[in-house]
């Protein structure tokens, strides 16, 4: 042992200062290479196993994380498209006021009447913030209706297609006068006792003609798609449709014009077909 230990420090002795065993070692280096590698065999696999699981584990969690990130930033961008078309409708309803001389107050709507029979709404104004019986509700486009009940935080509108609704117009064209009754669609309102004489065309834009008190003067109420002379008949049969987006809009403005006052809840005029 002491012969090999005095060999061993002689070697690295020589090695250290001389150069001559180092090409006999790198020789050596390819013999020994597969031994060594052999050698390492065990850490290496024990190392690449370890490595491969955290991975694995590492991948899932990373899934599971992407996963979830995804669905929230899908249910944002479906929020985004209901903010982006509420942000559209909200910049109409502003364009419209802006047009308005009256003083307005914005509102939106709560619930719709679930009865087929029945076009109305609930919107989020009430007594409190100054709505009374009969004040006129509009939208970006046009006149939707007439509040019918008001609670304290709430109130009822009936549309202006419901059949027991009813309101002076007249052709912004050339001012002839008819009264726009409500058909109970949505979609359609019809001008009863017209004149067969009566100089009205398809494209006549109808706006509230003010009478009655009711209704402020100039708001776009429809455009006339159907007029029909019938023989023999004393009036003719005029369809139209609602400037107001009867069915979508969700923000409406509350008049408060000098032309149409507030009115006592028995004496809101409602026609009767």
């Amino acid at each position: 042992m002491l012969v090999i230990c005095l060999l061993a420090a002689g070697l690295m002795w020589v090695d250290q200062n001389y150069t001559v065993f180092q090409s006999l070692r790198y020789v050596v280096g390819y013999v020994l290479y597969p031994a060594q590698q052999v050698a390492l065999l065990p850490s290496t696999v024990a190392g690449w196993m370890e490595s491969s699981t955290a991975s694995r584990q590492q991948l899932m969690d990373e899934n599971v994380q992407l996963r979830a990130r995804n669905l929230v930033l899908e249910q944002k961008a479906q929020r985004l498209a209901s903010l982006e078309t509420e942000n559209i409708e909200l910049r109409e309803l502003l364009s419209a006021s802006e047009q308005i001389d009256d003083r307005v107050l914005v509102t939106s709507v709560t619930a719709v009447d679930p009865d087929p029979y029945s076009k109305q709404i609930l919107i989020n104004k009430g007594g409190e913030d100054g709505v009374f019986l009969g004040q006129p509700v509009l939208d970006a486009f046009g006149l939707l209706g007439q509040v019918v009940d008001v609670l304290p935080h709430s109130s009822r509108v009936l549309m202006i297609a419901d059949s027991n609704h009813a309101i002076p117009v007249q052709v912004n064209r050339n001012g002839v006068r008819a009264i726009a009754a409500g058909t109970g669609a949505l979609d359609r309102i019809e001008l009863i006792y017209v004149p067969n004489t009566a100089d009205i065309q398809l494209g006549d834009l109808l706006v509230s003609s003010g009478l009655g008190g009711r209704y402020p003067k100039g708001y776009p109420v429809g455009v006339v798609v159907e007029v029909e002379h019938q023989s023999g008949e004393m009036f003719a049969r005029v369809s139209a449709v609602p400037s107001a987006r009867l069915d979508r809009s969700r923000h409406l403005l509350l008049v408060f014009s000098q032309g149409a006052g507030q009115v006592p809840s028995d004496e809101i005029w409602r026609y009767k077909k």
